[in-house]
């Protein structure tokens, strides 16, 4: 019979009660996040429609709005995964790359392309493979689980 030390019961309620913190700013933020996108859109949509005349400006309120949209899905990954790793105790690479995908195409859809060089468009284009291809390999190297 193994005798469970005290400090590893220290480790354990201070870890659980770290992820449950880190749980909760999550929701508030995320919370905070939504709240201030929809006060963003809606004012947004009242000043701003009147005054888009071009494609290009169009585009950019798009781009702005996906943006907001987006962030908000990093947020509930993060959540995922510490969810995950509340009940398991393990990491899933999976998640992990998922924010590191949806981080990277926020960042794409922000991206001046007109303006940028073409060897920071082939860095660009090279991390967005490496990550789908990071993805993928992950995916066939493990079932689908329901956490």
């Amino acid at each position: 019979m193994q005798v469970e030390k005290p400090t590893s019961k220290i480790t354990y309620w201070f870890e659980q009660s770290v992820l449950v913190a880190a749980q909760i700013l999550l929701m508030a933020v995320i919370l905070a996040m939504v709240i201030q996108l929809w006060v963003m859109f809606s004012s947004g949509l009242v000043e701003r429609v009147s005054s888009l005349d071009t494609v290009p400006e169009l585009m950019k309120s798009v781009q702005s709005a996906f943006s907001g949209v987006l962030l908000i899905i990093l947020g509930l990954e993060l959540m995922e995964t510490l969810r995950v790793y509340f009940k398991s105790h393990r990491i899933r690479l999976e998640t992990i790359l998922a924010v590191a995908i949806i981080a990277v195409g926020r960042h794409v859809i922000n991206l001046d392309v007109e303006h940028m060089a073409g060897t920071s468009l082939i860095g660009v284009a090279a991390v967005v493979l490496a990550l789908a291809g990071g993805y993928f390999l992950v995916r066939c190297k493990q079932p689908a689980s329901n956490d």
